[in-house]
């Protein structure tokens, strides 16, 4: 009898395990990369007028490889100004990562950083309690909204934050991959137990939609290389299948009518593309850029 089906989230070292592997295997931080380079430079074009100091806030910040690139587009495009950049990250390893980060990192001059080890929620708390309401002309939520509780109230206490020149950017999995396409036909089937949810672009839209919030939105085309979950036993394989179903040691603990099934929709064209004999999962991405 198969044992029951844990959330990845209950092995931290095993989510971040996977996660790594994910990036390695996927070209998410590549179409990040492009986005920040091509485009990110119009979103933040008047987000610092006249301004001596930017403030910039990164939610749920991780080891800081997109904020870093993020930071350097917002200093070149204005040179004079101070930059102040906090972080809200809740995991401590990551946060120190971040830092090492930044000490290796060579075109942060004029950058200030203040990292807060807590959820968002928790920072909305501490503020809340504090009676402070600290103003911003940038905020960025890259892949954290699965995280949240409440979304929309989420969502409305930072957008509360922006200034009036302000943007608030939110990369998340788009509403056109594969992830929808898992997540729609077999989430009540993995074991979240409330520490994740599934949120795509077209669900965000929708939220925005009815709060009468404007906004611009972008696609960016990602894949992961998935061949390797195919083969029996394969160790990488088996960790990326974790990712792929948030659950812990799916290949040994899902029933195996469920495995057999999430496997053949897992090849099919709404999931993933065959390319010279390899598996690649649609990993597209959706940035949502909020007006204030």
């Amino acid at each position: 009898m198969a044992s029951p089906m844990r959330s990845l989230l209950a092995d931290p070292d095993r989510y971040l395990q996977s996660f790594r592997l994910f990036l390695e295997r996927s070209t998410e931080h590549q179409c990040m990369q492009e986005f920040v380079e091509r485009q990110l430079p119009d979103v933040i074009a008047s987000i610092g007028n006249g301004k001596s100091t930017i403030n910039v806030l990164s939610v749920g910040g991780g080891a800081g490889e997109m904020d870093l690139q993020i930071l350097s587009k917002i200093r070149a495009r204005y040179p004079g100004a101070a930059i102040n950049a906090e972080v809200i990250e809740p995991s401590a390893d990551q946060i120190s990562k971040y830092k090492e980060h930044v000490a290796q990192a060579s075109n942060l001059e004029n950058i200030k950083f203040t990292w807060h080890k807590e959820t968002a929620y928790e920072y909305e708390s501490r503020m809340n309690a504090e009676k402070k309401t600290k103003k911003w002309d940038f905020i960025h939520m890259i892949q954290m909204l699965y995280y949240v509780r409440d979304i929309p109230a989420t969502l409305r206490y930072f957008h509360s934050l922006l200034e009036s020149q302000a943007k608030l950017l939110v990369i998340l999995v788009s509403g056109k991959s594969g992830w929808e396409m898992l997540w729609k036909k077999y989430g009540s089937s993995f074991p979240l137990e409330d520490l994740c949810s599934y949120l795509s672009s077209a669900d965000l839209a929708k939220m925005l939609d009815s709060a009468g919030l404007k906004y611009q939105l972008y696609e960016l085309p990602s894949c992961m290389d998935i061949t390797s979950c195919f083969i029996e036993g394969d160790k990488d394989g088996e960790l990326l299948l974790d990712f792929l179903t948030e659950t812990l040691d799916f290949a040994k603990t899902a029933p195996p009518e469920l495995k057999h099934q999430l496997m053949e929709d897992l090849r099919k064209p709404g999931c993933s593309e065959t390319r010279d004999g390899k598996v690649f999962f649609n990993n597209n991405l959706s940035v949502i850029v909020i007006e204030p």
